[in-house]
């Protein structure tokens, strides 16, 4: 058997560049680059919703809270509710859409803008009928500067 036989002919054969060809570099980077931007951007949509935090409600809390489980509680401080008890303080947030409240046992930092009437997300875990405040958990919402004027 002839080796001419086995290759295709001259005008068949596929014209590759040379391996140190500058334009078949830049595509190589191009699509490297391309491909790690993508790969990025999915990265970034996934943990940005996948780190929203699952808040809860009081009301929803009494009724599904399970012993050992954490919670992130946000409502108001209920009026009349907050006491101090040496390093620990005791407070209940209301639920905005339900007529209950959540009694919360807490130590830690207490940010300044904490008051009655204020929006709080602090995380909890179920004891009984208490909820346990994790140390340093407690944050304050800012009010909103575009609620409706009461009437």
């Amino acid at each position: 058997m002839s080796t001419a036989a086995a290759t295709p002919p001259r005008h068949e054969r596929r014209v590759r560049p040379p391996a140190g060809d500058p334009a078949r570099k830049r595509k190589i980077r191009l699509v490297v680059a391309l491909t790690a931007a993508v790969v990025l951007a999915g990265a970034l949509v996934y943990t940005s919703f996948a780190s929203g935090s699952d808040e809860v409600s009081a009301g929803q809390l009494l009724a599904t809270a399970t012993t050992g489980r954490s919670y992130q509680l946000a409502g108001t401080v209920a009026a009349g509710s907050v006491r101090r008890e040496g390093d620990v303080l005791w407070f209940r947030v209301r639920d905005p859409r339900r007529p209950v409240s959540a009694l919360v046992r807490y130590t830690g930092l207490v940010p300044d803008p904490f008051r009655v009437g204020r929006g709080i997300i602090v995380t909890v875990r179920r004891q009984g009928t208490l909820f346990v405040g994790e140390r340093d958990s407690l944050i304050t919402k800012c009010p909103s500067k575009f609620q409706a004027a009461k009437a």
